[in-house]
């Protein structure tokens, strides 16, 4: 007898029992799936461990990212400062909060809060004049400091993390502290950004100088307990104006911090649009206007001296140093031996057409250089630094052991020399003219550094005032090239020195 034909009943049964079985199946093996440790973000330790483990085992081990910090029915958490000098600009803030477009450092005891003129302005254009000082001063509009009890009227329950840190590494305990993705928050135009030493010398330097403030112990090889900075933000500043004109600031940013994201006024207009608040966990707010109000900026002239108001490691820059230098695929040990054959570069500016040597005084100048070499085995390199790679000024930077040319820009590559006891710069003037730019900026890294006037120098503490006299822009800088090459022969066979 031929078997019965299935009902439609029967049918529809089976194939509602298929598609359970399905639903399972499918469920089981995406469990497996997301339960696999992902090599890429995994400590070596929990991939090898034994794959046969329980999936449940691998469960408690994931921290899901949460962007949004939420304080519900409790207090808003207060802004802390973890890092600040009286009276400058440079400051570390934990839970430092924006809510359209405006600052709000939430505390309860506002006496303890550094004053905010001198951490924060309006970022406008720098003028000199009393009247323009006044009128970038902060106001309400710009920053505010607030009670616990007003912002939790502004903000409500919670604010939207930028970074979202509360990310716990699988292989660190449950009760591990969280990781923080440090931010570099700039409130300035681009007046002063679209420049080699600005954003170099300026900026980098008191952003890293201020930060590295948290960590006393960087040693020469610039290795330190600081997380990576992953984010900058510029809220007065389009994309199209950070990059100088010798295309230097890119190289800068990208080697010292390959994987960190930009971000500029529109950015900032976009999170001021929605209305909602935001909160930096861990953030560096840079004000040059601020700065300018400093008592270091007052003797020096340059921003980034306000930071040193802060402790920092003696080593405080090889973090970013020795980035920039394993960019270029140099080792970061290079010019750091004082018996090695010593390096002398010389960077030229005759051709410049501003800022010049007497060309006679120029020629005598290289002369007495290659003797040098001839006598002693120096190296010698007479460069115009607008003539060179990019990579090409960091490696040869990286391994000069004395930098030296007419007061400019080219001699913003002195960052990336190695500080020993015998590096030193040397920098041309007119007779009577004198700026700080690369004198303190050789200082801070714990080099020596000379200034010129013809046929005399000088070094700290014995330094001139700052003054730009008639000729300090000029093309008949006098110099005798002659000190300048027994100078040389003095600090490179410096009695008594050893490698560091």
């Amino acid at each position: 007898m031929a078997p019965a034909t299935p009902t439609r009943r029967e049918i529809l049964l089976v194939v509602i029992l298929f598609l359970i079985l399905r639903s399972l199946t499918y469920k089981s093996d995406a469990s497996r799936v997301l339960n696999v440790p992902n090599p890429l973000t995994s400590s070596a330790q929990s991939i090898s461990s034994d794959t046969s483990t329980n999936n449940s085992a691998y469960r408690n081990d994931y921290h899901y990212l949460d962007a949004h910090l939420t304080w519900g029915s409790s207090p808003v958490p207060q802004t802390r400062v973890l890092s600040h000098a009286p009276g400058m600009c440079w400051t570390v803030f934990d839970n430092l909060y924006i809510l359209k477009g405006i600052v709000y450092i939430v505390s309860d005891e506002p006496s303890r809060v550094p004053n905010v003129t001198h951490m924060y302005s309006k970022g406008l254009f720098i003028e000199n004049g009393e009247e323009a000082v006044a009128s970038r001063l902060p106001a309400d509009e710009d920053i505010r400091v607030i009670s616990t009890k007003q912002a939790k009227a502004l903000f409500g329950n919670g604010a939207h993390l930028l970074d979202g840190v509360n990310v716990r590494p699988s292989f660190r305990p449950p009760n591990a502290p969280l990781t923080f993705f440090i931010k570099y928050f700039i409130n300035d135009p681009y007046q002063f950004v679209t420049h080699y030493y600005h954003w170099s010398a300026e900026l980098w330097f008191g952003l890293w100088h201020t930060y590295a403030s948290l960590d006393l112990r960087i040693p020469d090889d610039g290795e330190t307990s600081l997380p990576p900075v992953r984010r900058i933000m510029f809220n007065h500043l389009d994309a199209y104006h950070w990059r100088d004109y010798a295309s230097m600031n890119e190289w800068v940013i990208r080697a010292g911090f390959p994987s960190l994201v930009m971000e500029f006024k529109d950015d900032w207009r976009d999170r001021a649009e929605m209305g909602r608040p935001f909160v930096f966990d861990r953030v560096v707010l840079a004000d040059r206007s601020a700065s300018m109000l400093a008592h270091n900026f007052a003797r020096f002239q340059r921003s980034a001296s306000a930071s040193f108001g802060m402790p920092g490691s003696a080593h405080w820059w090889m973090t970013m140093r020795n980035n920039v230098i394993q960019f270029t695929g140099l080792d970061i040990s290079v010019g750091s031996g004082t018996m090695d054959t010593p390096v002398i570069t010389y960077i030229s500016r005759q051709e410049w057409g501003r800022r010049m040597l007497i060309k006679e005084d120029h020629e005598k100048l290289v002369e007495e250089l290659y003797k040098l070499r001839d006598q002693y085995g120096f190296e010698i390199n007479v460069v115009a630094a607008e003539k060179m790679s990019r990579l090409e000024q960091f490696e040869l930077a990286a391994r000069t052991t004395i930098m030296m040319g007419v007061h400019g820009n080219g001699l913003t590559s002195l960052i990336w020399m190695k500080p020993t006891p015998r590096t030193t710069v040397m920098e041309f003037f007119f007779p009577g003219g004198f700026a700080f730019d690369y004198e303190y900026t050789t200082r801070a890294l714990g080099m020596t550094h000379y200034g010129f006037w013809g046929n005399e120098y000088f070094t700290s503490p014995g330094l001139p005032e700052p003054k730009y006299v008639e000729g300090f822009q000029g093309n008949s800088i006098p110099l005798d090239g002659a000190l300048v090459a027994r100078l040389c022969l003095e600090r490179l066979l410096l009695a008594g020195e050893v490698d560091d």
